[in-house]
Parts: C-alpha cells; sequence; structure tokens
C-alpha cells in the first residue's frame, strides 16, 4: 500500500483569526481518518502557508499518494478551476498521484450543524429576550455567492430545509459577494415583512470579514427596524458533523465517490444566463494573492479609505463589472475535475452577467464615503 497523505485545501483569508481556525480544523481531522495517514492543509489566497507547501510537507515525508479535498462549503469556481489546477500542476511536476474530492455539498450532516446553530440562536434570544414562537420568526440565510448559479442554488436548498424541517415563519436568502442580493438589501428585504424576530445566519465555516460585513449589515438594519429583534447566529466553525463530512469527503476518494455535482455545472452544460461559459479552460485565478499573508491589502477597515467599521465590499464594485481581462500568457493542460479539454488560453475572467443587479454589488455605493 502506498503511503497516503491528505490535503486540506482552504481558501485562505485576510483576516487572521479565519486562517487560525481552519489550522484548527486541521488539527482536528486526522483523528477521524486512519493513524498512518497524514494531514496538511494550504490556502489558495492570501494566507500563509499556500497549497503547494503544503504538498511539499506530504511528499517529503514520503507520502506516494494524496487525497486532496477543497476546504469549502460548495463547488465553485475555486473548487472546479483554481485548487484542481494547482493540484494537477504540482502532480504532474513531481510525478506523484494527488486524487482530487468533492466540496460539502448539501449533506445530511451539514444541515444537522446548521440547525444547531440556528437553535442554539433562538434558545439564547428565548432566555434572554423573551419566548418568540419560530412561525412568528423570519431566518434569513446568507451565503458566501459566487459567479456559479448552481453554487448559489444550493444556499437556498440548504435554506429552506432548515426552513421546513424546523418551521420557522419564512425565510430569505442573501448572500456576501458577487451575486444577489446581497446582505442589506435581503435584510431589508426580509424587515418588511413585519415579523417579530429575524435569524441571521451565516452559512459560512469561518470568520472573517465577510462574516464582519453580515454582521455589521444586521447591526445597520436593526438599527433601522427597532420593532424587531435580530438575533445573530453564530457560523459553523469546527461544529463536529463538519469535521465528520471532511472525513468522509476523503474517504470517499478511494471508493470512487468523489465526483462533483456537475449537473448544473456552467463549463459542462449551458445553464441559463451563462451559456457563454460552457467548456471555459481550467485554470487558477489567484496567482497574484498567492501567500500575500492575512495583512493582505484591504484586510484592515481602519486603513480602508471606503468604509468606516466594516467592509461593505464596496472595494468590489469596479471589479463587478470589469471581471474579465488578460494577463498574455498561454499553456496546455487537461482537466481533473472534468470540464473535457484542453487548449491555449489566455488568463481569463468572465464578466457576471448579473453585475448592474440593483440587490447586488450596486446596492453597497450608497454606502461610499464620497457619494
Amino acid at each position: 500500500m502506498s503511503k497516503i497523505g491528505v490535503m486540506l485545501c482552504g481558501h485562505g483569508s485576510r483576516s487572521q483569526a479565519a486562517v487560525d481556525q481552519f489550522a484548527v480544523l486541521a488539527d482536528k481531522l486526522p483523528a477521524l481518518l486512519p493513524q498512518d495517514w497524514m494531514v496538511d492543509y494550504g490556502y489558495l489566497e492570501f494566507a500563509n502557508p499556500v497549497i503547494r507547501v503544503g504538498l511539499d510537507n506530504l511528499r517529503e515525508a514520503g507520502c506516494e499518494r494524496i487525497l486532496a479535498v477543497p476546504g469549502m462549503l460548495f463547488a465553485a469556481m475555486h473548487a472546479k478551476n483554481d485548487i484542481p489546477s494547482v493540484l494537477n500542476a504540482y502532480g504532474a511536476e513531481h510525478g506523484i498521484q494527488v486524487d482530487y474530492g468533492r466540496d460539502l455539498g448539501v449533506d445530511a450532516k451539514m444541515i444537522a450543524a446548521a440547525a444547531e446553530r440556528v437553535e442554539t440562536a433562538v434558545a439564547k434570544a428565548n432566555e434572554e429576550q423573551g419566548e418568540v414562537p419560530l412561525h412568528e420568526t423570519c431566518l434569513v440565510v446568507i451565503g458566501r455567492g459566487a459567479s456559479d448559479p448552481d453554487a448559489n442554488a444550493n444556499v437556498s436548498k440548504i435554506a429552506r430545509m432548515l426552513w421546513e424541517g424546523m418551521g420557522f415563519g419564512w425565510c430569505e436568502v442573501g448572500y456576501s459577494g458577487v451575486t444577489f442580493p446581497l446582505v442589506e438589501p435581503a435584510l431589508e428585504q426580509a424587515a418588511k415583512l413585519g415579523f417579530k424576530r429575524y435569524i441571521v445566519f451565516p452559512y459560512f465555516l469561518f470568520t472573517g470579514v465577510l462574516i464582519d460585513r453580515i454582521y455589521g449589515f444586521t447591526d445597520m438594519v436593526a438599527a433601522a427596524n427597532p420593532q424587531a429583534q435580530w438575533i445573530k447566529a453564530d457560523y459553523l466553525n469546527d461544529h463536529p458533523l463538519v469535521l465528520e463530512t471532511f472525513a468522509e469527503r476523503i474517504t470517499e476518494i478511494l471508493e470512487g465517490k468523489n465526483d462533483m455535482n456537475c449537473g448544473l455545472c456552467k463549463y459542462r452544460t449551458q445553464v441559463l444566463g451563462f451559456e457563454a461559459e460552457v467548456g471555459a479552460p481550467q485554470e487558477s485565478h489567484h496567482h497574484h494573492v498567492e501567500g500575500q499573508g492575512a495583512s493582505a491589502p484591504g484586510s484592515n477597515v481602519e486603513d480602508c479609505e471606503l468604509c468606516d467599521t466594516f467592509c461593505t465590499g464596496a472595494c468590489r464594485l469596479d471589479a463587478a463589472h470589469d471581471h474579465s481581462h488578460d494577463h498574455g500568457h498561454s499553456h496546455d493542460h487537461d482537466h481533473d475535475h472534468g470540464h473535457g479539454h484542453s487548449h491555449d488560453h489566455g488568463h481569463h475572467h468572465p464578466a457576471y452577467p448579473h453585475a448592474d443587479h440593483p440587490m447586488g454589488p450596486e446596492s453597497v455605493r450608497k454606502h461610499l464615503k464620497d457619494e
């Protein structure tokens, strides 16, 4: 049997607290895996160590086969393009087998972990502010938001499972970036429904700039709507069921059950509104921010010329409209995740088709200091 190493591939963050929490996850994961498996981790952007450093550690320790998984909730561009591109290049360079697993996805264990976070927030609110029936409570689930409609739709599915399973009076879904509705407009729409209590639940793994954004906008909307209770639930973090799901994603690679859900993948199927991205090349888009560290530009609100108390995402306004560019290089490769082709190409980011949606990135324009 080949010596097996496990590589946990994180996104990375400009928040040191988020980086620290991801490292704790990597520390706890070995207890759920065979004792002779070595576990390491790395980040795609901003934070250190970068992914190739973790891969180096495993290879130099004698691992002959590496089982890699994206440390992410859903499969969007990072999980489908960026990470496998890094892994494929590394495997080819060093002649080592690197097998790639799937995202956490919509899973019963993940839903149970999310429900526990929401239940804890409800119980605390009942204790501190008096009991409010769930049918008089609106749940607001906030996901990451991506340029991939399939990943965004998974947030809505998680929200519906929580809503129907727990019996909330209503549920709204929002996103922290890229797509719509963003956090503030989602909360403002929910406030119009007139519920006595709102539970705002970030469906995120770890803390960071985006959690600060979610909680910051929650405080802002709560101040404008004091007639209701606004409760901030905790994110998933290292919940035991999250750890169990990660362990399952790793071990299922050996069973050949690690295919991502590509039925509605915009790179394989002509998804409504994203038809131009079918067959897009698989490549990493994050070389320019790899390993910058958690003190990268944008990590400190106090240094930001656009925001006051938390990151509103205002700095992304121009990028949302013009996310298509070419870095002037080309290379040839095959897809391990499998978009099913290989060819020369320039480094290209397709523009998000609804960048001008009034409930998307444009909704933060009113918070610009000079407008």
